[in-house]
């Protein structure tokens, strides 16, 4: 699948609706799998905050939560809602619960896969919070479960991702 054609793969949100990445502006996304359960759930918070601090030059993090890693997000979509809203405040958009990895795959991720990351490795995803940004012409920035959401080589993809203010 083209790199150009990732925006407008279908998806569910968690409250079950059709939904594309398009339908999120033409700005830069950062798909991100999440889980509740997790040592690095604590990236929520910093997630958040992007969202919040780039919202308004078109970026929109997308959490995708994912029960493949250890069982990590074993709840029900209300759950999920409930904890990320009650624990970290999160206003993003969450999609339903999504297999990144395994024959089953979302198709999204499928795509995704085929993404290397800064030291040129693509394939399956490693672990909960493996983040991709998605810019405005389609280029695709991998950063592994690690890499905090506000490390400077995130916050510099964003930022040329994202039109000069």
């Amino acid at each position: 699948m083209a790199d150009s054609d990732i925006r407008d793969i279908p998806l569910t949100t968690i409250d079950g609706a059709s939904t594309t990445l398009a339908d999120y502006g033409d700005g830069a996304v950062m798909v991100v799998n999440v889980a509740s359960r997790c040592g690095l759930t604590p990236q929520y918070e910093k997630l958040e905050r992007l969202q919040e601090e780039y919202a308004d030059r078109g970026f929109t993090v997308v959490g995708f939560p994912c029960n493949q890693f250890l069982g990590q997000e074993p709840g029900s979509a209300e759950e999920i809602k409930e904890f990320c809203s009650t624990t970290y405040g999160v206003t993003f958009p969450l999609m339903e619960k999504t297999r990144v990895n395994g024959r089953h795959k979302h198709p999204l991720y499928a795509s995704l896969h085929q993404v290397p990351d800064a030291e040129g490795k693509a394939g399956r995803v490693a672990w909960n919070f493996e983040k991709f940004l998605i810019a405005p012409d389609g280029t695709v920035t991998r950063f592994r479960p690690s890499t905090q959401p506000d490390a400077p080589e995130v916050i510099a993809a964003i930022e040329q991702a994202l039109p000069a203010q």
